[in-house]
């Protein structure tokens, strides 16, 4: 029974990737499909919905085919670049987390780590899912301290997007005319926003604590919670971690760079397929839709991404043609997953570690 509501929660999220790719897909193909017919005199309004959707996914599939193929070869070779610099600039602020909360794991196996978690990225919920892998495997390298392992995994994630929201919010100053004549860009502006004051109460709860203040009884709770002594020793961790301002600075800022990164990523796929996006907005534009796909929804954000690109580039005062944005999109994802590969030519040479003793921590 536990099995086949697991299967049943997988199939539904994987319906819903597959209906979101698809609803963005035939969107795209039939605004291609129109175009064609209305220039060569065809009356599209005339056409029945059947006859719509066979000529769009007749035509529509050769155009994104003919846009994906004009990417220059040097501008996908450095996306594919800046894609690893976000990989690793991300291994090097988790290790100086992990080294807060008392874990000295090597650079190299840290890369290693961050790397299959990279792999696993690929097929599990939102852009995030290797992170369960990567804090199994972390927990596992240890026997003393596995609750703060974990805890480096979720705290490298909390500030991970909490640094890419506040770069974002920064980022909308200089973008405040687009976003306030074009209302598509001023929700998503307004959704990052809103997470952004979530993430910052939930980050002043996790590092400062406060809670057990309005709620006396919150501690006797948590520890009558089935693993209530792992959870209360998170939380100890966290707080540990968030008197430690050295080390959360030290880690907003990598994250800075990291999202400078994300950004010209999409920025030189963007000019190898020839499109004219002002950067002031793909430095908003791309730290909020990476957000958004991070949301368990569906298995590596896909789906959701292309739509979000689909629904913010094509605004009047951007005019990036609907298989050009999904084109930018697809190609970010074939970036992110090349590395996804070689993260799982490491998965396959992986071995877990071998836990230290506690003497030795």
């Amino acid at each position: 029974m536990k099995a086949a509501r697991h299967t049943g929660r997988v199939a539904w999220r994987l319906g819903v990737c597959a209906v979101l790719l698809g609803w963005a897909f035939h969107a795209i193909f039939l605004n291609e499909a129109r175009q064609l017919h209305e220039s060569r005199g065809g009356a599209w309004a005339a056409l029945a919905w059947w006859e719509q959707a066979r000529l769009a996914w007749t035509v529509g599939p050769r155009a994104l085919a003919g846009v994906l193929g004009m990417i220059r070869p040097l501008e996908g070779v450095l996306s594919l670049l800046f894609m690893g610099a976000t990989i690793l600039l991300g291994a090097v602020r988790w290790q100086g987390v992990l080294r807060a909360q008392g874990m000295d794991l090597p650079t190299g196996r840290v890369l290693e780590l961050s790397l299959v978690a990279h792999g696993f990225n690929a097929f599990l919920l939102g852009s995030t899912g290797g992170d369960l892998v990567k804090a199994y495997y972390t927990a596992a390298e240890t026997h003393h301290l596995k609750a703060e392992a974990v805890v480096s995994v979720i705290v490298d994630r909390l500030l991970g997007l909490l640094a890419m929201l506040l770069f974002a919010a920064a980022m909308m100053v200089p973008n405040l005319d687009l976003l306030t004549r074009q209302p598509r860009l001023g929700v998503l502006a307004l959704v990052a926003l809103g997470m952004l004051g979530g993430l910052l109460v939930l980050g002043g709860l996790s590092f400062q604590g406060g809670l057990s203040r309005l709620w006396p009884g919150a501690r006797d709770w948590l520890r009558r919670l089935p693993k209530g002594e792992t959870l209360e020793r998170a939380l100890e961790a966290m707080r540990r971690l968030g008197r430690q301002r050295g080390v959360l600075a030290r880690a907003l800022a990598i994250s800075m760079v990291l999202n400078l990164a994300c950004v010209l990523q999409i920025g030189v796929l963007a000019r190898g397929l020839g499109l004219e996006i002002p950067f002031r907005l793909l430095l908003v534009l791309v730290p909020i839709i990476i957000c958004l796909a991070a949301l368990p929804i569906t298995p590596s954000g896909l789906g959701l991404r292309e739509n979000l690109y689909v629904l913010a580039l094509t605004v009047p005062a951007v005019h990036v043609p609907p298989a050009a944005a999904l084109s930018l999109s697809l190609l970010a994802y074939a970036g992110s997953l090349a590395w996804s590969l070689v993260g799982g030519l490491v998965y396959l040479r992986f071995r877990r570690g071998h836990p230290a003793p506690p003497s030795e921590a």
